[in-house]
């Protein structure tokens, strides 16, 4: 691939689904019965995770089965990474070796291990014996052949050294800080294999669970042809406009992140169209190949269907989905919008033409849009009064009515659909490039949003499980899948609709497959990277890395979030996004929110988790192993370390994003009303666009240095406006801690003071020190409400001392790191009590009067500018 790319030849349609399977679904693709038997196996397996998902699992699976799911789905993933992808470059394509072919089903028997002997492995109190540990032994190292074949060697070689640690942590060559006393063959084969504590841990039951319906929902929205329906929309809607493919390139991705979880596909499925185009209008080969990587990469970030670590979110923050995607929508909205605004400021700088002879205005253009997104996001929110109603009315049998109110709508959206051709991929070199016509085209796909309503209406509506949404919305793409192209035979009076019914099969199982093949990875990354999460809390190694990154940082948090987010772009080198993301946040997640309560910022564990994912993304795009990056360039023939290097400066708002959240949780929609969250949304947009500004050099005309540095500040204090007035008005009063009990007895029920404590630490004997937060109950007195909260304090030798709290009290978690029978006490330094601050909000005034200024110089300066022009 370098080769090609290097030599400015881009790769052949061939050559590129060849590079998308051998990175995502497996280079093998053998013919004749041995592919029949492999289709099967991969069918079999997509059909068990839908059959598990939903609501008659426990009816149409055994209760053994059900129990151990994450053994069979870990079993099927092995088996066909052995039968899909080959040893080495050199081996055999078209055919599977004998070795693989035992390994493959070696590796499948010992992963279902813990089902088949079920009754032992209980009965041992999940203690592996001396037989045990040999299996286990075994299923790991083919677990990291596996691994290394579908994901490259790092994940494996990083999994290695993790337990390789595991064993010889007490050797002398170990550096002491990192050595424990080590583990024997047989205890650490039973935390890994045996127990839920490694391999099969939490990381495989989510994939097992959920991430394996989404990718299938994507795989199958896909082949019903909704990805060329929304690339079409997006040329439609905005191709006509300067820096047009561009602009489509990135609503395109925006949309396709729907279907593809994977962000090297997402480049392939949209660059092959977009990129050519983007060239013919004057982007570079690696600039277009940058505006691809950058609007496919953060495909994964956009809800309502993110990346598989999102879901892993859930289980590790203890939120429901719901609650992650509602944290995540904006921060990734004003990303995408920037994406936009980066495109069209690349266009005007270079005075591109555009594509096609309609003449649409742009505030046309971005009304249209603006009415659809907030048309289709009010038909979400506001179907759930009509199905209330139905549910009211019928209560019995209202699951066939509205399940017939579906069939309904599909009906006569199919209908419409059939009164217009089927939509076909446009060829980018051809020599006119006709775009298509919205009004044209929309009815054509209009069926396929009703697979997405359903999906986001359980999810956000009915607040149903993230897996049992996924089926419903991926049961009705079934029925539309094996539907559409015989209706639409009949709708349009043809007489084909035998040969229409079997295309739709074939559709159908081949959807299967792609989405079975394209979880391969996924599921041998959460179980590979179960072992490194296995390491840390048998080893207890991460509190040594917690400790290690804290003195590399000095203590400082920025400074720390700028280590965890260089380890995930180190770590994302080699590791996909999913197995990058567990092994950092299980690392630092918990160290971030910890030094924060130690610089007195409370910081939300969802924040922390959403910083790491951010950063996890952005190592797809980062040279030298951006894989992304190499695959944009082998579309659009350009440098892919140039390509690379031209994604990550396009990329610099999704880098700015996850510090600005981290200081700024309204971004994030934490305790945000209706009205904040609005004027949060314009302040995050008009902030996106002028950092986007500041960063790309051009405003309104090209800037000056000074300019660009202003634009920067006015951008951050849209972004934080609370540093500047915090430090005009501070937020809390300080108080005594000998006046605690007054503090919280004047406190209103409810409201929140803050405590300072200071102490050695449990684990290191050092001083340390952290922020609590307080809520004060409804008791009698201050001393009342004292007692409800776990606090014993002591006013003794000058200090208000800490007694250790009460076990189960509020505060009881958040003290428990200090050692209270140390010669040094645990005490209160500090208290805070809120006190009245002008609203944040102030300091926008003199950033946009700012703004004003720069646009009113930049503007005299671009019309004195096109005056010397003219004259010239």
């Amino acid at each position: 691939m370098s080769s090609d790319t290097q030599s400015n030849r881009p790769l052949s349609e061939e050559e590129l689904q060849d590079l998308v399977a051998s990175s995502d679904a497996g280079a093998r693709n053998p013919a004749g019965n041995v592919g029949l038997f492999l289709a099967i196996v991969a069918v079999l397996w997509s059909v068990f995770q839908v059959v598990l998902a939903s609501p008659l699992s426990n009816v149409l699976l055994p209760g053994s089965v059900v129990n151990n799911s994450r053994q069979i789905h870990l079993a099927f993933a092995i088996f066909l990474a052995f039968a899909a992808y080959p040893a080495l470059k050199s081996s055999p394509r078209n055919y599977i070796p004998v070795q693989d072919w035992i390994m493959g089903v070696v590796g499948a028997v010992i992963a279902l291990y813990g089902y088949i002997f079920y009754e032992k492995v209980v009965n041992n109190g999940l203690l592996a014996d001396d037989v045990d540990k040999w299996v286990a032994l075994a299923g790991l190292l083919l677990l990291f052949e596996a691994a290394r074949r579908a994901l490259g060697p790092a994940m494996a070689i990083i999994a290695t050294i993790f337990l390789a640690y595991v064993f010889f942590g007490s050797s002398s060559w170990v550096p002491e800080v990192i050595q424990w006393k080590g583990a024997s063959l047989k205890k650490a084969m039973s935390h890994m294999w045996i127990t839920s504590e490694g391999v099969f841990g939490i990381a495989l039951g989510v994939s097992t669970k959920f991430v394996f319906l989404f990718v299938l929902f994507g795989a199958l929205l896909d082949k019903a042809g909704a990805g060329n329906y929304f690339i079409k929309m997006a040329f439609g809607a905005l191709g006509h406009l300067r820096g047009g493919p561009a602009k489509a390139a990135v609503v395109g991705s925006a949309a396709t992140g729907l279907i593809s979880g994977s962000s090297i596909a997402n480049v392939v499925t949209t660059g092959t169209f977009t990129i050519p185009l983007m060239k013919r209008v004057g982007f570079s080969s690696e600039q277009a190949g940058s505006v691809e990587v950058a609007s496919s990469v953060n495909g994964q970030i956009m809800p309502p269907v993110m990346g598989a670590a999102a879901f892993l979110m859930v289980e590790y923050v203890g939120i429901s989905y719901v609650e992650v995607i509602t944290h995540a929508f904006l921060p990734a909205a004003v990303s995408y919008i920037a994406l936009v605004y980066i495109v069209h400021l690349e266009a005007v700088k270079r005075n591109m033409p555009t594509l096609g002879n309609r003449v649409v205005s742009m505030g046309r253009t971005i009304g249209g849009m603006a009415v659809f997104f907030v048309g289709f996001a009010g038909l979400c929110y506001g179907i759930q009064y009509p199905i209330k109603a139905v549910i009211a009315l019928i209560p019995g049998a209202s699951g066939l009515v509205l399940s017939a109110l579906v069939v309904v709508a599909y009906m006569i959206l199919l209908k419409l659909a059939s009164g217009v051709e089927d939509l076909v991929p446009d060829d980018p070199n051809a020599k006119e490039v006709e775009l298509p016509v919205i009004a044209e085209i929309y009815k054509a796909g209009l069926h396929y949003l009703l697979p997405i309503i359903v999906l986001v209406y359980f999810l956000m509506i009915e607040q149903k499980s993230p897996g049992l949404s996924a089926f419903w919305a991926t049961s009705l793409l079934f029925v539309i899948l094996l539907t559409q192209k015989p209706l639409k035979s009949i709708f349009r009076g043809e007489n084909n609709t035998a040969n229409a019914f079997m295309a739709g099969v074939a559709d159908l199982w081949n959807g299967l497959i792609d989405g079975a093949r394209n979880m391969i990875g996924i599921a041998l990354a959460t179980a590979t990277a179960g072992v490194i999460v296995g390491t840390v809390t048998l080893t207890g190694v991460g509190q040594v890395m917690a400790d290690l990154v804290e003195f590399l940082s000095g203590g400082n948090l920025i400074a720390m979030l700028a280590l965890v987010g260089l380890l995930s772009l180190i770590l994302g080198m080699g590791l996909p996004t999913t197995a990058n993301y567990i092994v950092v946040s299980s690392l630092m997640a918990g160290v971030v929110v910890e030094l924060g309560a130690q610089d007195g910022l409370i910081v939300p564990l969802i924040a922390v988790h959403l910083f790491v994912f951010y950063f996890g993304i952005m190592a797809d795009v980062t040279p030298p192993v951006g894989l992304a990056s190499f695959a944009a360039a082998a579309v659009s023939g350009g440098d892919a370390i140039k390509t690379g290097f031209t994604a990550f400066f396009y990329s610099l708002r999704t880098v700015a994003l996850p510090f600005v959240f981290i200081f700024n949780t309204d971004l994030l929609l934490i305790d945000v009303g209706w009205v904040q969250g609005i004027l949060v949304a314009v302040s995050a947009t008009i902030a996106i666009l002028i950092f986007t500004a500041g960063t790309m050099g051009w405003f309104l005309t090209r800037n000056r240095i000074y300019e660009s540095v202003a634009l920067i500040l006015i951008a951050f204090a849209l972004f934080r406006p609370d540093f500047f007035m915090n430090r005009i008005a501070p937020p809390f009063a300080q108080i005594d801690p000998a006046q605690l009990e007054q503090a919280v007895g004047d406190a209103a029920p409810g409201s929140t003071l803050r405590i300072e404590v200071a102490g050695p630490d449990f684990d290191t004997g050092n001083m340390t020190e952290t922020t609590v937060v307080l809520t004060v109950g409804d008791e009698g007195d201050g001393a009342a409400r004292i007692d409800a909260l776990g606090l014993l304090p002591l006013e003794e030798d000058g200090l208000v001392k800490l007694d250790e709290p009460l076990f189960g009290t509020p505060v009881s978690d958040e003290l428990s790191n200090f050692d209270y029978y140390a010669d040094e006490p645990v005490r209160i330094t500090t208290v805070q009590a809120p006190q009245n601050q002008p609203p944040k909000e102030l300091i926008f005034i003199p950033a946009l009067i700012l703004l004003g200024f720069i646009a009113f110089l930049q503007r005299s300066r671009a019309a004195r500018t096109s005056e010397q022009e003219v004259t010239s």
